[in-house]
This record gives C-alpha cells, sequence and structure tokens, in this order.
C-alpha cells in the first residue's frame, strides 16, 4: 500500500462517518479471498480472517446500500443519487471465496460479484506471485539464476528485502517471460518439497468451474480477472493483452453465462496500459475496475473505474470508503494519460 493509502486508512479511523458524509458517492470494495485459519499472514496475505471479514461485511450491510453489479449503469448516470451505494467484489477465484465467504455473505444477503482469472480455474496452477512468495520463504539457502535476471536472487539469512527485490523486478516480465521464469522456479522446487507446502498453504487454491457455477447458482456475478493473473502493463505485447482480454470472456460465457465485467490484476497505475483497456473495450466488457481509489462517477472512462481494497480490518469502514473520494483527482490525471 502506498502513502496515500496509508494516510486515507489512518483518517478514516479516526474521523466520524457524520462527518465526512458529503463526501460520500458511490464506490466498489474488493477482497480476495476469507479464510478459518490464518497461520501465515504474509504467504497468506490475500486472505482474511473470518471473524474480521464478518465484521467488515456488517458494517457494509449496516452503512450502505450494496447493490448487486446489475446496478451499475443506474448508477454511474446519476450518482448523486446513489452516494451510500456500495458494490462488493471478490478477485481471483479462491476456493474458500464458496467454501467461507459465500455462506457468511448469503446469511446477511449481500449481493456481490466475483472476478475469476480463467486459466487459474481451467488448471488449477497457484497464483504466480503467490508461488515466487513462497520460494523465496522456503527454498534453501543459495544462488539462483534466472534466465531473464541479470542479477541472481539470493536467499540466507534473513530473505525480505531479496524477496521484495525480486518480487518487484519478477512483475515487471512480460508474460511469456514470467512463465518461464515460473518454471526455472517450479522446476528447482520440486526438489524441495514443493508439493508439500502447497498442501500446507491450501487458502491459495482455486475454485474449479464446478465451484463457480454453484456460487453463479447462488446469484453471484461472475466478472473476467483476466486469463492468467498478471499486469496488463507497458511491457506486455499487444497479442498478450488481447488474449488476456478475450479468453477469459469466452470461458466464462461458455462455461457460467454473459460476462460484461472485467478487473485488471494488480490494477494499479503500473499494473495497467493503454492498449490493455483498450484491448478490454474491444474484447466486449461494458465496464472494467482498478484498484486505484475514488468514487464512482458517469464521466468516468468505463474501462478504468476506482475500487478500494478492503484492509485486514476496517474498523470505521463508513468514513474510510467516503474518503474516497479524495482519489478522484489521481485517478481523472491517470485516465487522461491513458486516453
Amino acid at each position: 500500500m502506498g502513502l496515500r493509502g496509508r494516510i486515507v486508512r489512518q483518517l478514516g479511523v479516526r474521523l466520524p462517518s457524520a462527518l465526512l458524509r458529503p463526501l460520500a458517492g458511490p464506490a466498489a470494495v474488493f477482497f480476495h479471498g476469507v479464510e478459518l485459519d490464518i497461520f501465515d499472514p504474509e504467504l497468506q496475505s490475500n486472505h482474511h480472517r473470518i471473524e474480521d471479514f464478518y465484521e467488515i461485511a456488517l458494517a457494509l450491510k449496516s452503512e450502505f446500500d450494496v447493490a448487486p453489479l446489475s446496478a451499475l449503469p443506474d448508477v454511474l448516470a446519476t450518482p448523486s443519487r446513489h452516494r451510500r451505494t456500495v458494490f462488493l467484489m471478490s478477485d481471483d477465484g479462491y476456493a474458500n471465496t464458496l467454501s467461507v465467504a459465500a455462506p457468511m455473505l448469503g446469511s446477511i444477503r449481500l449481493p456481490w460479484t466475483l472476478f475469476v482469472s480463467t486459466e487459474h480455474i481451467d488448471s488449477g496452477t497457484r497464483n504466480p506471485v503467490f508461488l515466487v512468495r513462497l520460494f523465496a520463504r522456503h527454498a534453501p539457502d543459495g544462488r539462483y539464476r534466472f534466465r531473464w535476471f541479470k542479477e541472481p536472487l539470493v536467499l540466507a539469512g534473513s530473505r525480505r528485502y531479496a524477496a521484495q527485490d525480486f518480487l518487484k523486478r519478477f512483475r515487471c516480465l512480460a508474460l511469456d517471460n514470467a512463465r518461464e521464469t515460473l518454471r526455472e522456479i517450479v522446476t528447482i522446487f520440486d526438489k524441495h518439497g514443493l508439493s508439500e507446502l502447497l498442501t500446507r498453504y491450501q487458502s491459495d487454491s482455486f475454485l474449479n468451474w464446478d465451484d463457480v457455477r454453484a456460487l453463479a447458482q447462488r446469484g453471484v456475478i461472475i466478472g473476467a480477472h483476466a486469463d492468467y493473473h498478471w499486469p496488463m502493463h507497458e511491457q506486455e505485447s499487444t497479442r498478450n493483452l488481447r488474449q488476456q482480454a478475450l479468453r477469459p470472456r469466452q470461458r466464462i460465457e461458455a462455461e457460467i453465462g454473459p460476462c460484461r465485467h472485467f478487473a485488471y490484476p494488480f490494477g494499479n497505475t503500473a499494473d495497467v496500459c493503454a492498449r490493455a483497456w483498450q484491448a478490454v473495450r474491444d474484447a466486449g466488457y461494458e465496464y472494467a475496475f482498478t484498484t486505484l481509489s475514488g468514487t464512482l462517477d458517469g464521466s468516468e472512462n468505463p474501462w478504468l473505474l476506482p475500487r478500494y481494497g478492503l484492509g485486514p480490518s476496517e474498523p470505521n469502514l463508513a468514513s474510510t470508503v467516503s474518503l474516497a473520494r479524495l482519489g478522484n483527482a489521481r485517478l481523472a490525471k491517470w485516465q487522461r494519460h491513458l486516453t
């Protein structure tokens, strides 16, 4: 999280919601997974503890009008009439969205949308960033060389800085090069207990299509989160960007039904380029979401809409979501830059 995000969260905790109500506007908020047991917060960073998420869900229920994503066109057309409207979303498609999140949200009747990365639903292959973090944490000490990196990854003693630096560089790779690097990592890791570690970290396993159908039958709207969970940034080829946008829509429509919405993996300013949103538009999606905070407004580019990422806990969610409006100027500047 950047400095701006930390400041907004701190203000949200401290300022009363009544004071911030005039700032309020319709917003989208998102989470990833919900787990019964978080035994390693660093490696399970994509997941909320069930107790904390239940408190967040109750706050959404009591403080906002949580609407299904089908209401989005009306909200964008008349945002001033929907100041307390919130759209709840989940990214990636983890198995615990069916086993843990869905029953909880169903019990308090909250509508939500799930954005799935379809190659991971097809194959069960874990999130590439999770695999890199797992490698950096559990691989034996040593110097590891990879084709697309000039400097080796040195794992010894405290590994946090080395892991963060490697992950930052890893995320800058084009998709094909990232896949090759990941194959190199898995080849090394297979000799050192990868299968056992994957069993231990079941929280990061993905749904299958029967699971996704079960969620859709419960009323969950299914959207696309690219095909492979990878940034759609400037380093990516136009061919891959088009595939990342088009294939998930085709797979979801073949397995589930109409797919109108898209959410960009990672979704921040460094993760989405102009060719990416154009590929999403050309693939036939009506709306797409980033991870930049802001309120929803019909004047925005409909393929670069804002969302607020829910923190591990949200002690004053009504105030924090109201403060999302502070991100509108940054969002608008970035949208102009990409268009």
